[in-house]
């Protein structure tokens, strides 16, 4: 277990260290960490509505919505059928699409170097283990935090 606990600290700060690389390089390129992410997204995932956008990134929707208005003020996204409901999708639009590789380039140059470099020495099956281990914490991170905190705040 004290192994366990170890092998935690040691993920914890490479996933810290990312998500910092990933804000640094938003900041060297002039864009906001929020709209970055955003733009990420959906340059390789395609339209998303903004509920989705704010449940798969973690961002406020509220947020997302101000990054959505002033993109589409700017004319990088519109908003798109989505699906049998009412609700709309957020797309790139041409010009946002190239926007978006403009800001985006660097970065995907960066991690496919290192990408390269990783497989060099691991198995692509790394990567299913990052995704499983985050489907466990999401899954218990709700058991044992999210759901007891939301109890004690509705009591």
């Amino acid at each position: 277990m004290k192994n366990d606990r170890a092998l935690l600290d040691r993920f914890y700060v490479c996933t810290n260290k990312m998500d910092g690389l990933y804000y640094l390089a938003a900041r060297a390129l002039g864009v906001k960490e929020n709209a970055f992410v955003l733009l990420y997204t959906l340059d390789g995932e395609g339209p998303r509505s903004q509920k989705q956008l704010s449940q798969e990134l973690l961002i406020p929707k509220t947020t997302v919505n101000t990054i959505v208005k002033e993109y589409m003020d700017l004319g990088y996204l519109v908003l798109v059928p989505h699906g049998h409901s009412r609700e709309k999708a957020v797309a790139l639009t041409p010009a946002g699409r190239e926007y978006a590789q403009t800001v985006l380039r660097p970065v995907y140059r960066a991690e496919e170097q290192a990408l390269a470099r990783t497989l060099e020495r691991f198995s692509p099956q790394f990567v299913e283990a990052v995704e499983a281990l985050t489907g466990y914490l999401t899954q218990t991170f709700q058991e044992e935090i999210f759901d007891r905190f939301d109890r004690k705040d509705s009591k």
